[in-house]
């Protein structure tokens, strides 16, 4: 049986869009509620975000959250 792979990598496209906003990792972190360590783990690809914690960081940067989790 095949398995489906749902692990969500963000990392780079979240990198990308805070520094596109001129945003320290701490900035982001306080904008969307949650701790500067979760958003540096994200960053490195090192924990997979839950919705709730992508829609947080999607919010704060004023994005769709689809814009974080859509495959290229």
């Amino acid at each position: 049986m095949a398995t489906i792979e749902a692990v969500v990598h963000i990392g780079e496209r979240l990198r990308r869009l805070r520094e596109e906003r001129a945003l320290r990792q701490e900035d982001l972190a306080k904008l969307a509620g949650i701790g500067k360590n979760t958003v540096n783990r994200i960053e490195k690809d090192r924990t997979e975000p839950h919705m709730t914690t992508i829609r947080k960081l999607a919010a704060a940067l004023e994005v769709d959250s689809a814009e974080l989790v859509r495959r290229e």
